[in-house]
């Protein structure tokens, strides 16, 4: 069982969401966002899922306190990111999930990243619309 806290950083994109793990103070693990509820900062029961991803894949949902303070990117990204965290923070607590967490992909950092914009075109590889005459 967890005596202290652990801490781990999860990303994606431009998103960063650090993670911290407590041993449960009630009945029921809680899980804060940004000093809001989960349901309360992710809105979607998609992007909700997508956080919690890591927690019941592993059977821990409900077991631990989890504070996250997230920024950065959009919300789908910050979703991600946070499942990123929770992965990384339950495979520094007992590596018995490692496999699981593992073969799921989400200890695996994301790494496609917006490419960036090049000048003369419209986009990073949009190009203005041609015209002959």
């Amino acid at each position: 069982m967890l005596e202290k806290e652990i801490h781990q950083v999860g990303k994606r994109k431009t998103a960063v969401a650090r993670v911290y793990l407590r041993p449960r103070k009630g009945e029921v693990g809680s899980i804060q966002v940004n000093g809001r509820s989960l349901e309360d900062y992710f809105p979607r029961p998609a992007l909700q899922k997508i956080a919690m991803q890591s927690l019941d894949l592993t059977n821990n949902n409900g077991q631990y306190d989890v504070f996250v303070n997230v920024s950065g990117g959009g919300i789908s990204a910050q979703a991600t990111a946070v499942r990123h965290g929770i992965a990384k923070v339950l495979n520094a607590m007992d590596l018995t999930f490692r496999p699981v967490l593992k073969k799921a992909g989400f200890l695996t950092r994301d790494a496609r990243e917006v490419e960036r914009k090049k000048y003369g075109l419209a986009g990073a590889r949009r190009r203005f619309q041609f015209s002959k005459r």
